[in-house]
């Protein structure tokens, strides 16, 4: 995972607005990338940085509908915040659709806009953590062998060592062998460990 402390990226084409939420955001600690417009944020925008992105809804020639779906075309992962200067219900329910983390009406309190982002912040990093967990059991099971692999499948569908034996024309005292390296190689602590790993790569859901 990464070490880098998560960013407010702040995207308003209203300097005022722009210069004075990089201040809100500045003074309680967190580093700030404020641009001015939505291109200037798409070109230098990193996918991979964790943090959240405080977005005016409308910007002249960009929307910020337009940022969000760009964002996600991107696999860009990035939880939003939208600001807008008007209740807009139909604008809401296609960003919330798109999994915007919260809609802000200007002018908004400093502690609205300061909660909305840390809880944005916090469920991207939560989110990381689980893409992280995914990747690295997927690193795993594509170390197991094909039998290996067989194995796993059934210990994880709740077959016991004699079944999975009968299934694959084999003794149990290989399955046992075989089950052990899974284990080894899954690096699982426990049987239900091993279940709740495979389960979090798509084994055993079918």
């Amino acid at each position: 995972m990464s070490d880098r402390l998560p960013t407010v990226f702040l995207v308003d084409d209203e300097p005022e607005v722009l210069k004075a939420v990089a201040r809100l955001f500045r003074a309680e600690g967190f580093p700030v990338s404020a641009c001015s417009s939505p291109r200037e944020f798409l070109d230098q925008v990193d996918p991979d940085a964790p943090g959240c992105l405080v977005l005016d809804m409308s910007m002249p020639g960009f929307s910020g509908l337009e940022v969000q779906r760009e964002l996600e075309a991107r696999g860009c992962p990035l939880p939003v915040v939208f600001l807008t200067g008007r209740a807009d219900v139909p604008a809401t329910v296609q960003a919330m659709k798109h999994g915007a983390q919260d809609f802000l009406t200007k002018p908004v309190e400093d502690e609205e806009l300061l909660g909305a982002v840390r809880r944005a912040i916090e469920k991207d990093a939560v989110a990381r953590s689980e893409r992280a967990e995914v990747a690295a059991v997927t690193a795993r099971l594509e170390t197991l062998t094909p039998r290996e692999r067989e194995v796993l499948e059934h210990v994880v569908a709740g077959e016991l060592n004699k079944q999975v034996a009968g299934r694959l024309g084999t003794v149990e005292k290989t399955i046992k062998v075989h089950r052990a390296r899974v284990m080894e190689k899954m690096q699982a602590s426990s049987l239900a460990d091993l279940v709740r790993l495979a389960r979090r790569v798509g084994v055993g859901l079918r």
